[in-house]
């Protein structure tokens, strides 16, 4: 069985530990509080011959290394290498959120952006070109509502093709 780890990276309350929990099956709580995940959360899940190892890394707006926070999450990226980084975004405040992304893409690791609460955006009359945005960031970019699981099978499958590309990479 091949093993895959994945760093669910992204802003304080975004649904990152939603998506988590959905994915991996993993009773942690899920609230409003920034920071309330000071340490990182692991799961597993698996689909088909591959072992998911899920780490739910603490909510942070950079990785400037200043706060716990900040400090956690950018160590984990640089020392343990995940095979794939998955930035959870809010579709709502999508600006905000970019600048975190662009600091995990500055690293030079394999990363996926999942635009989360776009209910909450539609709902706004919040209109996000998926294309532009993928083609501009150059990573993949899924939609997702995580809260009733909307777009994980998409993120799954994503999280899929970036590490066959990662395999091709490695055997090349």
């Amino acid at each position: 069985m091949r093993e895959i780890t994945v760093a669910i990276a992204g802003n304080p309350n975004v649904g990152k530990s939603t998506i988590f929990n959905a994915l991996t099956g993993a009773n942690q709580h899920v609230g409003n509080w920034p920071g309330k995940t000071v340490e990182k959360k692991t799961g597993q899940f698996r689909h088909g011959n591959i072992k998911f190892n899920m780490v739910d890394l603490p909510g942070t707006y950079s990785l400037s290394a200043f706060s716990p926070e900040e400090v956690v999450a950018r160590e984990y990226i640089i020392q343990e290498k995940p095979n794939i980084v998955v930035i959870v975004a809010d579709a709502t405040n999508l600006e905000r959120n970019l600048y975190l992304t662009v600091q995990i893409l500055e690293m030079a690791v394999p990363a996926m952006l999942v635009l989360n609460m776009m209910d909450a955006a539609q709902g706004r009359s919040i209109q996000i070109d998926v294309a532009a945005l993928q083609e501009k960031l150059g990573i993949p970019v899924v939609t997702a509502v995580a809260r009733t699981t909307n777009g994980l099978h998409d993120m799954i499958s994503t999280m899929l093709k970036l590490s066959q590309m990662g395999m091709q990479h490695a055997a090349g």
